[in-house]
């Protein structure tokens, strides 16, 4: 069955409102939510980056059904392993058990506001592959001491845990990635709808097959409203940055960057890609990639803070029935 989330988009959202769109979320009828955990909007008109982690405590508190995740956390330079580990334990407690962790390698906007540089993408990989390992070490209960080629880790142990270790997402975007990561990960996260990256990571030996132990999680995208160029402009405004692609994306350090780099994308280049306006079928149509492509999960990223409330009371409902009748 596909499993149909919301996002709780903290681009565009300060920490209360996203609170209570999450309760609203559930309400709706979303079998799951995640939340980005970003330092900064990828552009000034989104204008918000509130802290992730005490959101996502405060949602499991406000919730009581619905899975939640980070899509997706930088385990490596913003945040250290170790800390991860903690964070990601104690949220598991505090959510009895619906979260999950979602790793990625991070994206330059974040990550070098720290004032540790920017990587090259392999050694991004390897620190990723080091810094699961210490997690999943520090999971354990175990006192951990490590010595790596990036991460020190010196007498270490997670006091508080849950009686089942955190299940780990890995975001992954090339074949490459995937053999490199599969292995470590319980579950697959991408943003493209390609069924080459299911079959690539159900290829790998040693990954957990997608369909049977392992969820292939993906998300996209929506602008939901009832007047179709109201939605066309502010997905524009909002959502430009997405047509870069994730190799031109992870490196831009600035929203200043990204807005420079999309000057030249007009609202009908978003519109193309972005469902736009009050048509649900044809959202139910973008999101059909997804599941067509084999995932097993799609979270929804509804764009403009000020729609959530009537996108989640007056479309979702609708939405997600049409989703789930069409879904396998």
């Amino acid at each position: 069955m596909t499993d149909l989330g919301y996002t709780l988009f903290t681009e565009q959202s300060g920490p209360r409102d996203l609170v209570r769109y999450a309760s609203s979320a559930e309400e709706a009828g979303f079998d799951f939510e995640v939340m980005s955990d970003h330092y900064s909007p990828w552009l000034t008109e989104q204008g918000h980056a509130p802290y992730a982690w005490s959101v996502l405590g405060a949602v499991a508190h406000a919730t009581s059904r619905v899975g939640l995740m980070t899509y997706v956390t930088c385990p490596t330079l913003r945040y250290h392993p170790a800390v991860v580990a903690q964070k990601a334990a104690t949220v598991q407690l505090l959510a009895e058990g619906r979260f999950r962790l979602g790793l990625g390698s991070g994206e330059n906007l974040n990550e070098h506001a720290v004032g540790q540089g920017w990587p090259a993408v392999q050694e991004r990989h390897a620190m990723l592959r080091e810094a699961v390992g210490i997690i999943r070490d520090l999971h354990t209960g175990e006192l951990v001491d490590h010595r790596g080629e990036y991460f020190q880790v010196d007498s270490a142990r997670i006091w508080d845990l849950p009686e089942e270790p955190v299940e780990i997402g890995l975001a992954v975007g090339g074949e490459r990635a995937i053999e490199e990561l599969a292995p470590l990960a319980d579950h697959l996260i991408a943003v493209e709808p390609e069924a080459s990256l299911v079959d690539t990571w159900n290829g790998v030996e040693g990954a957990r097959r997608i369909g049977s132990e392992a969820r292939a999680i993906g998300q996209i995208p929506i602008c939901w409203d009832p007047d179709e160029e109201t939605a066309v402009r502010r997905a524009h405004e909002q959502m430009r940055w997405f047509s870069g692609g994730w190799e031109v994306n992870a490196n831009l350090p600035t929203p200043a960057g990204f807005a420079a780099a999309t000057q030249l994308v007009r609202p009908e280049d978003v519109a193309r890609s972005v469902p736009c306006g009050p048509d649900l079928d044809a959202i139910v149509e973008a999101v059909s990639a997804y599941w067509k492509a084999g995932f097993t999960d799609v979270a929804l990223v509804q764009i403009g803070d000020d729609t959530q409330d009537r996108f989640l009371a007056e479309a979702a409902p609708p939405l997600l029935e049409r989703l789930r009748a069409a879904a396998p």
